[in-house]
């Protein structure tokens, strides 16, 4: 009987000490097998993992995809301005056994690159790339962080811009150059139109002057367009043709008149010769004494 029980326990040590050696890994981890502080190769997949107890220790990795915001970092472009820029990085594990053995803390040290690349992407870069740029400095930015975390078993799936913070005077003069080109394309808009204007407006002209009549039918719409307004506006059509006959008559009348008013000044100039020379006395007439009466004075 004492055999029999000594038995059973026997059995129960056994049974929990084989207990001590089973371990659950999730559908999302991936395990590293230590057995006496080397690793073993052969990579623990989700369900029960069998370790042996006292050797073996489990050492479980997340694959899945890791969220790190990057800290927004100061920096000055290329073209000399001050900006503040901020990121963010998803990786994932692909290789579990050089994550626990090459690196001691993964996720921070993608973190330190990816600062340090977002910097350095930040004074290679023009200010306009960092506005419209993006997708251009996303893939270098990705390019930067992924090369060293190859050799740490992460891979890099997305690095993305978030936020480009500007100084309040860049962003003034920014608001006064997009103002000054919508005002330039308004203006380019306007005068295109003033063009197409013009080439309608010339060939209305030419069948108008082919058709007088058409110029007739066209006075009178625009007397009916300003009649049918509530108005005091009082609208005389004057003829153009009448215009045009003052026109052509008023210089000839002014050359006349110019001609009437000139000829009775040239007769006038020929009745009458005057003689506007001054009389300058001789020198002896000058030493006399004036004569009075006839006789020289005593």
């Amino acid at each position: 009987m004492i055999a029999f029980y000594a038995t059973l326990a026997a059995l129960g040590a056994g049974i929990a000490w084989l207990a001590t050696g089973i371990r659950i890994v999730e559908q999302f981890e991936r395990g590293v097998v230590f057995r006496f502080g080397r690793v073993i190769p052969a990579i623990r997949g989700p369900g029960l993992a069998l370790l042996v107890p006292v050797a073996d220790r489990l050492h479980k990795v997340n694959v899945q995809i890791i969220t790190m915001p990057v800290p927004a970092q100061d920096g000055i472009t290329r073209d000399n301005v001050t900006v503040r820029v901020d990121a963010v990085v998803y990786f994932r594990v692909i290789d579990p056994v050089r994550v626990a053995v090459d690196v001691q803390d993964y996720v921070s040290a993608i973190g330190q690159v990816a600062q340090t690349s977002l910097r350095s992407i930040i004074g290679k870069s023009d200010l306009d790339d960092l506005l419209s740029n993006r997708e251009q400095l996303n893939q270098g930015l990705e390019l930067m962080i992924d090369s060293p975390a190859v050799g740490w078993g992460v891979h890099i799936d997305r690095v993305e811009i978030k936020d480009v913070a500007l100084p309040e005077s860049m962003k003034r003069s920014i608001a006064r150059q997009a103002e000054a080109e919508r005002e330039r394309r308004a203006r380019v808009i306007t005068a295109d139109g003033e063009l197409q204007a013009s080439a309608r407006l010339s060939q209305a002209a030419e069948a108008m002057a082919q058709h007088p009549a058409a110029l007739q039918l066209r006075l009178l719409q625009t007397v009916v367009e300003v009649a049918a307004e509530k108005n005091s506006t009082l609208v005389l059509p004057f003829p153009v043709e009448l215009l045009r006959f003052l026109e052509r008559a008023t210089p000839a009348e002014l050359g006349r008149l110019a001609e009437a008013a000139a000829e009775p000044a040239s007769s006038a100039d020929d009745g009458l010769s005057i003689s506007r020379t001054p009389h300058i006395p001789e020198p002896r007439d000058a030493d006399q004494p004036p004569r009075l009466g006839g006789r020289p004075a005593r």
